[in-house]
């Protein structure tokens, strides 16, 4: 296994650290394998009774490496919304409580995937948000599970305008549930975990079970949604020309 992602046992709880520092932890395909490998692991594991996920370096993850993404088509894209939906569904169907221990900004999938936890801990310096309209990439996904979190009118928002919010915002509006100095936050991610692991294995996972059962629908509806809406947008051309100037931007600083 690649050094992409770090993986240890703290107690009962295990624990993933995305670990591209240097790319702010965006993930590639084989990242993205890597963890849903390690998710499937951990909760197999007798030994294993609660999960989190960090990052390393100053960001939790900032979502998809734009660079794999850049030369998609359609039918790549297609392909790729694939991948992302048995991603999210494994990260819906654990039986063992998730808590995502944000080091810093999560950001388009990332932000998605740490929604896709069960508890999240952050730090005042913490952003979150759907940028993925500033780099040409039509999100399908994102507002399936922010209209579940947040509501229509606030989605729209965040959609459309692709802005990060701050800490204080995610806390206030409830995506961030504890808000601790930097240097706690994964002392205070592991606290709350080893507390979940105490709970009742059975009625831990007929809670989650039906979790996702209330969003099962709606899921398989933005999946689709997003075959169809990712190949239109791919193939237009306007992705990879978003990208180009990102690309040319970040090389003159």
């Amino acid at each position: 296994m690649s050094q992409d992602i770090l993986v240890k046992h703290v107690g009962p709880v295990g624990v993933i650290t995305l670990n591209r520092p240097a790319s702010l932890n965006a993930w590639t395909i084989a990242m993205r394998e890597q963890i849903i490998d390690t998710l499937q692991r951990f909760d197999a594991d007798d030994a294993v009774s609660a999960i989190i996920m960090t990052g390393a370096g100053r960001a939790f993850s900032a979502g998809q490496d734009l660079g794999e993404a850049h030369d998609f088509d359609g039918e790549k894209a297609v392909s790729w919304i694939k991948g992302w939906e048995h991603y999210y569904a494994v990260l819906r169907g654990l039986k063992k409580p998730l808590v995502m221990a944000l080091n810093g900004t999560a950001a388009g999938s990332a932000f998605q995937v740490a929604l896709l936890g069960d508890i999240r801990v952050g730090h005042p310096g913490v952003r979150m948000g759907q940028p993925e309209i500033n780099a040409g990439i039509a999100s399908t996904t994102g507002p399936w599970i922010m209209n579940h979190m947040l509501g229509m009118s606030r989605t729209i928002e965040l959609t459309l305008t692709g802005r990060l919010m701050d800490a204080d915002e995610c806390y206030r509006i409830g995506l961030i549930h504890h808000l601790v100095p930097e240097h706690q936050v994964f002392d205070k991610a592991v606290e709350i975990a080893t507390e979940l692991a105490t709970k009742p294995p059975v009625a831990m996972r007929l809670d989650k079970q039906r979790f996702r059962e209330m969003t099962e629908g709606t899921f398989r509806d933005a999946i689709e949604a997003g075959m169809r809406i990712q190949r239109e947008s791919y193939d237009s051309g306007e992705p990879a020309r978003m990208m180009e100037a990102f690309f040319a931007k970040r090389a003159k600083q």
